[in-house]
């Protein structure tokens, strides 16, 4: 099938087909498909408009042009790898509501203390930004505001205003009135996002695009936003919970594992800190089923206190509950404690959650979920100068983590004592890392369990 044959792409996936059906055949979403307009000759403009760059040999290639600007903003700084990038796209996804308008017009107030600074606002007026821009002490700033969602009146201002930074919020609400179609199809979206990134990398604009997210917590829209893009953040935050997480899963300029913290107070997002001492600030005292566990975010390591409840059991099969770990993680390390050592389940309800609302993923947190469960279990409290950290095997072995150093140090700033960890990794520390706190290696669950308290 010839590429100017394809007539309707997935909103989805991306995938495309030669006519119209009602059912997706990659993604299997229903009504998904939609007209696929031909944008060969747009795309073939904006080639022309580039100057033509001559091939050079590596050694020659200029590496010190990419510099940064400074979002205001320490932990935006830290998750994009030491602030905005002229030229560069950056894509905000997250729930609504989470507070990503509120991050992004901070960051874009301070940028415009440095030079001209543009927030494009396609689904609130200008006055509703303005409103937010004051109450977060942005009144007195050079900030311009601008309430469309045409893409050319956009492009326009770019060209007068020549800012130094752009945050367009968001690029489902803009369109290009020349596609026929409404704002968010993917044929919009694909257009939109290709001719916004062109105009940030010929303008020298460090760009900001907010987008939606699906109800499974994806970026609505094809995947070639994702990858039009340099630089992809999420984000997030549980209901009620105060505190906010910005997670990098792709950046070009920097690690794609930084983590960036935040508590949403009535003047705005203000950065965190001391995150461990804020986690476990309400830590109960000789409680059962309570752990401190050391976890490894990008370049910082961070103490979180890890709470399970055994109920008693039932009738039929017990529950299973995870806030802030993986579900399927926890069901693997039940099973594992089942089979592995004195810890009967059976058709016991067990609730598993990491205060403070943080979700962690590495695993790394596994010895702590299952000492927090055991102890649960068995009425027994975990020692209160204690912090656990390793993974935990199939065959209910604890595992080596790596960024052992990091996380020594951690535990020995907030005053814990004792480590209980992998016996792999302890072997591997030093005398200095080891300075002021005593190591407590373990090779099984089992033997974690009996030396936890």
């Amino acid at each position: 099938m010839a590429k100017d044959s394809v007539a309707y792409a997935c909103r989805e996936c991306g995938a495309h087909a030669p006519k119209w059906v009602g059912r997706c055949t990659a993604c299997d979403a229903w009504g998904s498909l939609e007209e696929l307009a031909a944008t060969a000759a747009r795309a073939q403009k904006r080639g022309d408009r580039r100057a033509r760059s001559a091939a050079l040999p590596v050694s020659e290639v200029p590496t010190d042009t990419v510099y940064r600007v400074g979002t205001g903003i320490g932990e935006l700084d830290r998750v994009l790898g030491g602030g905005a990038v002229p030229g560069g796209a950056v894509l905000v996804g997250g729930d609504p509501g989470v507070g990503k308008s509120t991050l992004l017009l901070q960051a874009l107030g301070a940028c415009a203390r440095s030079g001209p600074a543009l927030y494009v606002s396609g689904e609130e007026s200008a006055a509703q930004v303005a409103l937010r821009a004051r109450r977060l002490g942005l009144g007195e700033t050079t900030l311009r505001v601008l309430g469309v969602s045409e893409l050319a009146e956009i492009e326009d201002e770019v060209a007068q205003v020549w800012p130094l930074a752009m945050v367009v919020d968001s690029v489902q609400a803009v369109r290009d009135a020349g596609l026929g179609s409404p704002a968010g199809t993917i044929t919009q979206l694909r257009e939109v996002t290709m001719r916004l990134v062109d105009l940030a990398q010929r303008e020298g604009t460090a760009l900001f695009l907010v987008g939606h997210v699906t109800k499974e917590g994806g970026l609505a829209g094809p995947k070639v936003l994702e990858h039009l893009v340099d630089a992809v953040l999420s984000f997030e935050g549980e209901r009620g919970h105060a505190f906010r997480t910005l997670r990098a899963t792709k950046n070009r300029f920097g690690s794609a594992t930084e983590v960036g913290l935040f508590e949403m107070t009535q003047e705005g997002l203000r950065e965190v800190a001391q995150p461990s001492a804020m986690f476990l600030a309400e830590r109960p005292r000789g409680a059962s089923g309570s752990i401190v566990a050391a976890t490894a975010e990008g370049a910082r390591s961070l103490l979180v206190e890890v709470q399970a409840l055994v109920g008693h059991p039932g009738v039929g099969a017990g529950r299973r509950s995870a806030t802030g770990v993986d579900g399927a993680r926890l069901a693997m390390l039940l099973a594992v404690l089942q089979r592995r050592t004195s810890v009967e389940l059976g058709q016991a309800d067990v609730f598993v959650n990491v205060a403070g609302g943080l979700h962690i993923e590495e695993p790394a947190v596994d010895l702590a979920v299952a000492l927090a469960v055991a102890g649960a279990f068995l009425a027994r409290p975990a020692a209160d100068d204690l912090v656990a950290f390793g993974e935990v095997g199939l065959a209910g072995e604890v595992r080596g983590v790596p960024r052992c150093a990091a996380r020594l140090a951690e535990a020995r700033a907030m005053g814990f004592r004792r480590v209980l960890l992998p016996a792999s990794t302890a072997q591997r520390t030093t005398a200095a890392e080891r300075d002021g706190v005593e190591l407590v290696p373990v090779r099984s669950l089992e033997e974690a369990i009996d030396q936890m308290g």
